[in-house]
């Protein structure tokens, strides 16, 4: 990273609005285009000097093309936290670039609010048949076997199924569990849910309607997580990941299944599915990110979806040492 290009990147008021954007969360170029009310090939531009000058990065899903911030405390060059610094102290000295990267946010927020309702629209439309729909991309018997396979034959401990959809890995797993949670953000498929599990003990289901982004469990509840054919609904996975660290004890495993990456953009048109599936090392990093340690992933190759399983341990979280006590080990 080079002093000149950095600042020639950011001597401009559009790049610098990306930038802010940027430094919370990963961006589709069209939701950019989109806050910044400008067409997608001027946007495009502004990316190439802002990746030219290693102050963001850009990634490929089908056709859409991802961009995330290059910068930030946690980067080795000092340039790059330099320049982060500098960003983060001018929306807090500049009034008028703060309220313009608030406008842009509150833009952004709204762009997401409404791809939300549309795939929960998608949701309340198709829940009846919603098993019928997952079997269309990957058949459920091998898939369900090494899932199985993969948590092992011992006791799960509290469970929670994260977009439990109509309940069937709830229904399938409730017997090693202590106690299964099975949450949904759909009241439809809650219902179907409800009607699904009616026959397990009434002590040991739970059922709960809320946000995989914001968990409404306390920290350190549950034994073991599934995201089951979810995350790609998830337009921030790293977001979701964390609340599920967040409520997962040490020691806990997280289970996400879920298609490798692939270029059917037909799922994102037609299906709701906010991300092309996952490649192995973007989901390593996602949950290595959130404080899990991963394990090797599982591949199930299918026509013409790959299913992966990818399994990791959440890592106890070191005490913190007292000043006197550090001084004096």
């Amino acid at each position: 990273m080079r002093i000149e290009p950095t600042l020639r990147a950011l001597a401009d008021p559009t790049r610098l609005r990306i930038m802010r954007l940027l430094s919370a969360m990963e961006l589709a170029v069209g939701e950019l285009a989109q806050v910044l009310g400008q067409s997608q090939p001027r946007v495009s531009r502004h990316i190439r000097i802002l990746c030219d000058a290693a102050l963001a990065e850009r990634r490929k899903e089908g056709s859409w093309v991802f961009l995330r911030s290059a910068i930030g405390a946690q980067h080795a060059p000092p340039l790059a936290a330099a320049a982060a610094r500098l960003l983060d102290v001018a929306e807090q000295g500049d009034a008028a670039f703060a309220a313009r990267c608030d406008e842009d946010r509150r833009h952004l927020a709204a762009i997401r609010a409404a791809r939300q309702t549309s795939a929960e629209a998608y949701f309340a439309r198709h829940a009846a048949e919603w098993d019928t729909l997952r079997g269309l991309h990957s058949p459920d018997g091998p898939v369900e076997a090494a899932l199985t396979g993969a948590l092992g034959k011992g006791t799960l401990g509290a469970l929670l199924d994260v977009g439990t959809g109509t309940g069937r890995m709830a229904e399938l797993f409730a017997a090693q569990a202590s106690r299964v949670t099975a949450f949904d953000k759909s009241p439809e498929m809650l219902r179907i849910a409800r009607a699904r599990l009616q026959n397990l003990p009434a002590e040991s289901v739970d059922l709960v309607q809320g946000d995989f982004a914001a968990l409404p469990f306390a920290a350190d509840s549950f034994d073991t997580l599934l995201f089951h054919q979810v995350l790609h609904y998830a337009q921030e996975p790293e977001a979701v990941l964390a609340e599920a660290a967040r409520v997962t004890r040490p020691g806990g495993i997280v289970a996400v299944v879920d298609f490798a990456a692939h270029d059917r953009e037909d799922l994102r048109s037609q299906h709701a599915h906010a991300r092309l599936g996952f490649s192995d090392e973007q989901m390593l990093a996602l949950l290595s990110q959130a404080g899990f340690a991963p394990a090797a992933p599982v591949a199930l190759p299918g026509k013409p979806l790959t299913v992966k399983i990818w399994t990791a341990r959440r890592q106890p979280i070191a005490p913190t040492r007292s000043p006197r006590k550090a001084l004096s080990a």
